[in-house]
């Protein structure tokens, strides 16, 4: 399933790109006093139209080394490897209550001119370092039980009791960008536009490490940063109601990891490469449309 969603990317990502080398036959100013039809006008995502949006998503990884720091132990794990965790198929999907728990996507836009929008929103995604892996092992651990779980520079995590990692509570990404829209297709009470954008953000993981056996850090915390460039395609009902599929590359940096409860300097940190495919529905506010 994971293959799939990573073809899906690729050729969403590369249609997008496609589409963009395409030169803009649409006039969204008004100053060329080109002739314009009526319904090319209508097409437009006016200055001051809102919309929002909530979805699904899938997302992929790149392997990434793990440092360790604290009392005792500076080490790090190199190349580990780690997947997403959706949440099996149920109304948990569409339940007010749980609608949180399978990863999701939420978005806020205003259009600040004419196709030119401000988008806020949470991507949360799960991020799980895979279980059943041997590592490679760089540093120093003071603890003889421990260290004795290194082998020839490689440490095994299958039974996990040197270590268990995952922000699945989850690798929450609260960013903003900005997107440019274009209009693809427009027919009666039917419109698709696509766009394309960047963002930056923070991200606020609610991680659960259980490092040493020791109990498990369980918190949410500002954990470092993260960019991306975005582009998708939307699907526009009756002028309001939306459909919308993005594709989302991006580098995540998170420094500040907490490891231990009680507020203890233990930290671990890592940085990555992510792509993500979302998908879901929204609802257009206050579209202005010309006669």
């Amino acid at each position: 399933m994971k293959k799939f969603f990573e073809v899906i990317f690729v050729f969403f990502v590369g249609l997008n790109f496609v589409a963009a080398q395409q030169k803009d036959s649409m006039v969204i100013d008004g100053i060329s006093g080109n002739h314009v039809k009526n319904s090319e006008v209508k097409s437009l995502l006016k200055k001051g139209t809102m919309f929002v949006f909530w979805g699904w998503n899938r997302a992929g990884f790149s392997d990434s080394d793990i440092r360790f720091k604290g009392n005792g132990y500076d080490f790090t794990l190199q190349n580990v490897t780690a997947q997403d965790r959706p949440s099996p198929l149920s109304l948990d999907y569409i339940n007010p209550g749980k609608v949180s728990i399978p990863q999701f996507n939420f978005r806020y836009a205003y259009f600040l001119k004419d196709n030119l929008a401000l988008v806020v929103g949470t991507d949360h995604m799960k991020y799980v370092m895979d279980q059943n892996q041997i590592a490679k092992f760089n540093g120093h651990i003071s603890d003889p039980t421990y260290a004795g779980m290194v082998q020839n520079g490689q440490v095994n995590l299958s039974d996990e009791q040197f270590l268990t990692f995952e922000h699945t509570d989850g690798l929450n990404y609260v960013n903003a960008g900005v997107e440019k829209y274009k209009n693809l297709l427009t027919k009666k009470n039917f419109d698709i536009f696509w766009a394309y954008g960047a963002g930056a953000g923070v991200l606020f993981p609610k991680s659960n490490v259980k490092l040493f056996g020791n109990e498990r850090s369980d918190r949410f915390h500002v954990a470092g940063f993260g960019v991306d460039a975005r582009a998708n395609i939307n699907l526009v009902f009756w002028n309001h109601w939306m459909a919308r599929v993005e594709g989302k590359f991006g580098y995540i940096n998170m420094p500040d990891i907490k490891t231990k409860l009680n507020n203890k300097p233990d930290k671990a940190s890592q940085d990555f490469v992510f792509y993500q495919v979302n998908f879901g529905i929204g609802y257009v506010f206050n579209r202005k449309l010309k006669n």
